[in-house]
C-alpha cells in the first residue's frame, strides 16, 4: 500500500483492484417478488412482449381462443395474467393452483 502505482507489478495492482472494488462497492438490493399474486401485461403490446413476437402475431394468438381464460377485457382495455397464459399457451411447465 505505500508503493507507487508505477511500481507495482501488474499483479499486485490487479489484487489491490479487485479487493478494493469486492470490499466498497454498494450492494444492489435484492428484489422480492410475491408468489401468491400474479404479474399482468396490458394491450396487445403487452402480450407481444410476453411471447417475444410482433403486435399482429399477438393479435392472432389472442383471438385464437388458447389464451381466453388469462384475459380479462373491458371495452378497449386488455389485461392478461402473464403466468396463465404462458402456460394454457404451452411455453411454460407447471401446475398453478
Amino acid at each position: 500500500m505505500n508503493k507507487p502505482l508505477w511500481q507495482m507489478t501488474g499483479e499486485k495492482f490487479m489484487f489491490l483492484s479487485k479487493s478494493a472494488t469486492s470490499d466498497s462497492s454498494p450492494r444492489q438490493p435484492e428484489i422480492v417478488v410475491d408468489a401468491s399474486s400474479p404479474k399482468y401485461v396490458y394491450g396487445l403490446s403487452g402480450i407481444a412482449q410476453l411471447f417475444g413476437c410482433s403486435i399482429p402475431t399477438a393479435n392472432h394468438i389472442k383471438k385464437s381462443g388458447r389464451i381466453d381464460k388469462a384475459i380479462k377485457q373491458i371495452g378497449r382495455k386488455i389485461i392478461v395474467d402473464a403466468e396463465l397464459a404462458l402456460e394454457l399457451a404451452g411455453h411454460k411447465t407447471g401446475g398453478r393452483k
